[in-house]
Order: C-alpha cells, then sequence, then structure tokens
C-alpha cells in the first residue's frame, strides 16, 4: 500500500532548508507571508501603546539556522492569524544595514531571538526574551497563550477576551436562556490548551461567544452531562442547549464546527468594522432575485452555466479583436470545456460548434462580434443553447457584489481538473493538448491574465503558477495543486472586504464535509492529501452535480425565438461602460439590468429571475461578424435555390437532346 500523503510542517521545513542553502539570497519573508515585517523606521511605532501584544523574532538572513526556521515561523503565523487582535506576530531582519543599531539598541546577540512585548506600553521596552530550547510551533503557540494571560487588567489587550476559565455560577444561569448569540463551552483538563485556542481562533467572529471550564469542576461536568475531555457544549439563541459532537475531539475540528454556525460571521480584521449579518431573502433593494436554499456538499450545474455565460458574453467582450495570445489562449479554452465540461447537451453542442468554426477559420484576428453572434445563437441551430441568466446558486452570495463569478470560474477549473483525471487518456483527445497533465491549469493561467477582469487577482494567480506549477507531472497532481492554489488565496482574502460574512474564507474542505482530510501532527493540522484527493473526485465527478433550479433549454429557446430580449455587443461588452466592469473588480450582480421577468414556474425553488435588457435587433446587423446581413443571407439562400432548379433543368434539357442525335444519326448496319 503506498504511504499517505500529508502536506505536514517538517517536510515543509527540509524543503525550505534545501532551497536556503541553494539560494542563500532569497528574502525570507515577503509581503505574501502572514507575519508582520518590521524595520527600524517601524517597530517602535508600532510596539508603542500598541493595542496588541506583540511576538517578534530578531533574524539574519544569512543565519542558516534561520532559514531552516522561517516555514516554522510563517506557519506559525499563519495558524495564529485569527489571533491578530490579541497578539501580532512579526520578523526584524538584522542583517539589513539600516536595521544595526535598532537590533543593537533591542539587546540582540544571537539569532534567532524571540521576544515578547506586551500590549498598551507606554514605554520602550526591550521585551521579554523565550529562551526555552523547545521551538516547535505548538510550543511556541501555547507560551503565546501563557503571555497573553500573564496580562493585567490594564494592560490587557482591548479586543482579546477572558480566557480563564468559567465557573458554575456564571455558566448555570446561561443554560435555557434565550440570547442574540450562540454561546459555545469547552469543557477540559487543567493543562489542556484547546479552549483557550478556540476563543482565541473565535474572537473576530460575531454571534457567538466563547468560554471554557474546566474538568475538574465536577457541578459544571455533571449539570452538562459530559464524560469525556475535551468536550463542547452549545448554548442556542433559542434557549436550546446540547452537546455537539465533532469527529475528532482536536482543536481545528471545533473551530470549523463554531465558525461555520448560521448566524456566525466575521469582522474584518483591517479596520475592525463588522459586516452586516446575512439576511436570508431578496438580495438587496428593487431585486427580485430570491435566495436558493442549497446543499453545500453538492456542485450546482446552474453555477457552471453562469460562469460560462459570464465568461462568453460579458468577460470576453470587453476585447473588441481577439488576435495572437489571446486568440490562441480562448481556443484552447473552448477546446478543454468542449471535451470536458459535464453540462447538458444544448451547452455541449454550442461548444463544440464554437471550437470547429474557431479551429477552421483561417484568421489571424477574430472579432469579438463574430464570437457573440455565434455563442447566441443567431443561426438558430436546433438544440444548441447556453442561457443568458446569471443563476447562482452555491455561489449565491449573502448580498450584492459577493462571490458570484469568480466562485464559478474556481468551480469550473475544479470539475475540469478532475473530468481530466477521471477519463485520463481520452480527455482531451484530437486536441494537441492530450499529452499534457498542465493543459487546464495552462489554459486557466493564460485565462487568468489575459482575460479576468481583476488584475490584481491574476497577478497574484500568476506569480503562485509561476512559483509550483512546473511540479505538477500527472493530473492527479493538477488537481490537488489547484485545491492547494485555491485554499491559498482563500487564506489571504479571508477578514478582508471581499469576504462574504455568510460563507467565510476558510480551508476547504471543512471537517464536516471531509472528517478524514484532517490530521493532526504535534499539535498541528496537516491535510491527508490522498483523502483529499479521493474526496475531490467525488465533490467535483459527474454525479455530485445537480441540475436543480436549471431552466429548461427547450423553453428558454422558444423565448429567444419569440423575441425575447437577449444580450449584444453594446450592452455586454462595451470596455468603458462602467455599469459592468468597475476599476479591475469583476462584479457580476451589479452589471445586471433589470427586466422582464421570467415566470415562477420556470424555476424551480426559486423566486423570480432577471432577464438581460438591450436593445431589439434590427435588419442589417452583421451576422457572424464577417460583414452580412440576415437580407443578405435571405437573398443568398434565394440564389441558392434558385441556381440549383436551373442546373437541373439544363441537365435534364441536354441529356434529351443528347438521346434525339443519337437516334437521328443511328445507320444500320446490312
Amino acid at each position: 500500500m503506498a504511504e499517505s500523503r500529508t502536506s505536514s510542517p517538517a517536510a515543509i521545513l527540509s524543503q525550505a532548508s534545501l532551497v536556503g542553502s541553494v539560494v542563500p539570497n532569497v528574502r525570507l519573508y515577503s509581503d505574501v507571508d502572514p507575519v508582520v515585517i518590521l524595520s527600524s523606521a517601524t517597530i517602535k511605532q508600532n510596539l508603542l501603546n500598541s493595542s496588541t501584544a506583540w511576538l517578534i523574532q530578531f533574524y539574519s538572513s544569512w543565519c542558516g539556522h534561520c532559514i531552516q526556521y522561517s516555514p516554522t515561523w510563517k506557519a506559525l503565523a499563519g495558524d495564529v492569524k485569527d489571533w491578530e487582535q490579541a497578539i501580532r506576530v512579526g520578523v526584524l531582519d538584522c542583517a539589513q544595514e539600516n536595521n544595526f543599531d535598532t537590533c543593537k539598541e533591542f539587546g540582540v546577540h544571537f539569532y534567532p531571538t524571540f521576544r515578547y512585548f506586551k500590549a498598551r506600553s507606554p514605554t520602550f521596552d526591550v521585551g521579554q526574551t523565550n529562551r526555552g530550547p523547545d521551538r516547535e510551533l505548538q510550543t511556541v503557540r501555547q507560551l503565546m497563550v501563557n503571555f497573553l494571560q500573564n496580562h493585567t487588567k490594564q494592560d490587557w489587550p482591548p479586543s482579546c477576551p477572558p480566557l480563564e476559565p468559567s465557573s458554575a455560577e456564571k455558566i448555570f444561569p446561561l443554560i435555557g436562556q434565550k440570547s442574540n448569540q450562540y454561546t459555545a463551552i469547552i469543557v477540559e483538563k487543567d493543562d489542556s490548551y484547546v479552549g483557550r485556542e478556540v476563543i482565541l481562533d473565535l474572537m473576530m467572529y460575531q454571534g457567538l461567544t466563547v468560554k471554557r471550564a474546566l474538568s475538574s469542576d465536577k457541578s459544571v461536568v455533571e449539570k452538562l452531562g459530559i464524560s469525556s475531555f475535551p468536550s463542547a457544549y452549545l448554548l442556542h439563541p433559542n434557549g436550546t442547549h446540547a452537546i455537539f459532537h465533532v469527529q475528532k475531539r482536536l482543536r481545528f475540528f471545533f473551530s470549523s464546527f463554531l465558525k461555520l454556525l448560521p448566524g456566525v460571521y466575521r469582522t474584518q480584521s483591517t479596520s475592525g468594522a463588522t459586516q452586516q449579518p446575512f439576511l436570508k431573502g431578496p438580495q438587496g433593494p428593487g431585486s427580485s432575485e430570491a435566495w436558493k436554499d442549497f446543499e453545500k456538499s453538492k456542485v450546482y450545474m446552474a453555477d457552471l452555466e453562469s460562469g460560462l455565460h459570464y465568461l462568453l458574453r460579458v468577460e470576453l467582450a470587453t476585447h473588441k479583436t481577439l488576435e495572437g495570445e489571446e486568440l490562441n489562449t480562448l481556443k484552447d479554452l473552448v477546446s478543454i470545456v468542449a471535451k470536458l465540461f459535464p453540462g447538458r447537451q444544448s451547452v455541449v453542442k454550442l461548444l463544440e460548434t464554437l471550437l470547429e468554426w474557431l479551429v477552421s477559420l483561417p484568421l489571424e484576428k477574430i472579432p469579438y462580434d463574430a464570437i457573440l453572434d455565434l455563442v447566441n445563437n443567431k443561426m438558430r441551430i436546433s438544440g444548441m443553447f447556453l442561457s443568458d441568466q446569471l443563476q447562482w446558486v452555491g455561489c449565491q452570495g449573502s448580498r450584492v457584489g459577493l462571490r458570484g463569478y469568480p466562485c464559478s470560474l474556481w468551480t469550473l477549473f475544479h470539475v475540469l481538473t478532475v473530468q481530466a483525471a477521471r477519463r485520463q487518456r481520452d480527455a482531451l483527445a484530437n486536441t494537441g493538448l492530450e499529452n499534457n497533465p498542465k493543459a487546464v491549469l495552462q489554459t486557466m493561467r493564460r485565462y487568468i491574465v489575459n482575460f479576468f477582469g481583476c488584475q490584481e487577482c491574476g497577478k497574484h494567480f500568476e506569480e503562485m503558477a509561476a512559483e509550483s506549477l512546473p511540479e505538477v507531472n500527472d493530473l492527479d497532481q493538477a488537481v490537488l495543486w489547484l485545491w492547494r492554489k485555491h485554499n491559498q488565496v482563500n487564506g489571504r482574502l479571508a477578514g478582508t472586504m471581499s469576504e462574504d460574512p455568510h460563507f467565510p474564507k476558510t480551508q476547504w474542505p471543512s471537517p464536516d464535509l471531509c472528517p478524514t482530510c484532517h490530521e493532526e501532527q504535534d499539535g498541528i493540522h496537516v491535510w491527508n492529501e490522498d483523502k483529499v484527493l479521493v474526496f475531490l473526485k467525488q465533490h467535483y465527478g459527474t454525479a455530485n452535480i445537480s441540475p436543480k433550479y436549471l431552466r429548461s433549454s427547450s423553453h428558454l429557446e422558444a423565448l429567444a425565438t419569440k423575441g425575447v430580449p437577449k444580450p449584444n455587443q453594446e450592452m455586454l461588452g462595451a470596455p468603458d461602460n462602467s455599469k459592468f466592469i468597475q476599476g479591475n473588480t469583476v462584479a457580476p450582480e451589479n452589471a445586471r439590468l433589470h427586466a422582464n421577468p421570467a415566470k415562477q414556474s420556470d424555476i424551480e425553488g426559486a423566486g423570480k429571475a432577471d432577464t438581460w435588457a438591450h436593445r431589439d435587433i434590427r435588419p442589417g446587423v452583421s451576422f457572424l461578424g464577417l460583414g452580412f446581413s440576415s437580407l443578405d443571407m435571405s437573398l443568398c439562400v434565394v440564389l441558392y435555390a434558385f441556381s440549383c432548379v436551373f442546373l437541373m433543368f439544363m441537365c435534364f434539357f441536354f441529356r434529351v437532346r443528347s438521346k434525339t442525335w443519337k437516334v437521328r444519326h443511328n445507320r444500320p448496319y446490312v
């Protein structure tokens, strides 16, 4: 049996030490790491009267041990990222010339040196040095908890919740009482850190209070009916209460369960401002888009088709003409989607027709109008249709402008990587990409660079791809690579303004979806990547894609033939149209113009849906962008029919005349 793959910190550490020995001049920490990079100009102003405590590593970029320890320090900072309103993790490079005097002033003689700095310090302080020999991540994290508890009431970080255990006198009055939030009680042994770590993990979340109690408090244990430790007891806002069960009694499982409770949402880490909680119902004033109930264990075809619609009719529309790398990227993208998309036959037929047209057209430049005409099926080919409705289901946001298209694009490429891995050799047959395990990822990379509306997002994705995409050697690795990078992006965007408070950007899959994907080594959460791969292939497989909320393609085709407004180039593609492209941010919900809603019965369990408003299509509109009008095409058809009749008549005429000539000139032999 093959050895199970886990993304352990030890493995990362060994890889980093090899990299450090080969490229010693590379900066150990960068802006993309979850640490605060300090300098002589910023360290004192950050420490003086700080609202948080600090743990700072003074290091030297030429120090071999510092190089080897840097992955552990980054992992620690990422592990306690949600604690930043209580204690922050920073670094200062003493090997930089402008930091020499600062390191001397702080009395740093050896590297790395760890210093703790208390919150609310009104005067200069060189900090408290950690002299312990054990610098493993779990040990340092627990020392951070101890250091926080050493604060007095006067210097306690204002945003840090209480960490001391609650007594029976404080817990019993809460049981059975209605409240406007949840209360979770972690009951643990005296030497356990799980309760305090979960409290700090949830400190940036609203709608929930976390307390801890000790197993030595027999009255609490008996009252709550707890027999094993650590355990968690949950008091609901409606007054009900019970033990909540997790698959594994680990900090990560407790924290993940509580973060996903309905009504629990995250505050923004940058400003401390609170986002509004999710309200189930219409998504904004004047919106006819009703909330659609969905299962988070499912993938929805409505999201995939909506993503394709937005990609082909909106995002490509910002390019009036496609040529060179842009045209090649589009051809490869359509090739991959046409081959791998597990959708309805009408959509697949449209993609295959578009692919055949792109490949057969011997042009170095193609106007976008031509592509749009084909996507809108101006030729009225039967059984070929892609809805022009935005129908977010699993990708719907709690407010307008959240999630939507970026979510559907991630989902689409996850589905494509899984389809390629499942079908192996015949997945991309006859495309020129069949022997390339990175074909889907490379095409995604090129699409994001050339077409994705958020330039900053594209820049970050390109950096990730340049760093590690060459390491992908087979189709299974491609599936896992995209999953890792998606989680990396979630970690970077967690707590920012782009995060939907009802759908926090956590590491996925969560323990409730895949408990076997999560493990713990030396107190650190790690992924079992073999289990993750199995889960991804099941989750994004064809059998798990739900058709719920899909509109009937035959019904939509009928509406189209009756003159229901369709999107045209001016409404969907004008680059200077601020209603659709605002700055560098893709905002699909804001790009909608509400017109005549479809009937309620057209959507299974959904509210009324919007249609795209536009001007009527007039005679003389270019056909496939090649300069032919609909009148021209009608005349061509008439001329073609007349030519066929004329040729048949001439053929018949000459055949009869030939027979007459043979009879007239025939001379029988004697």
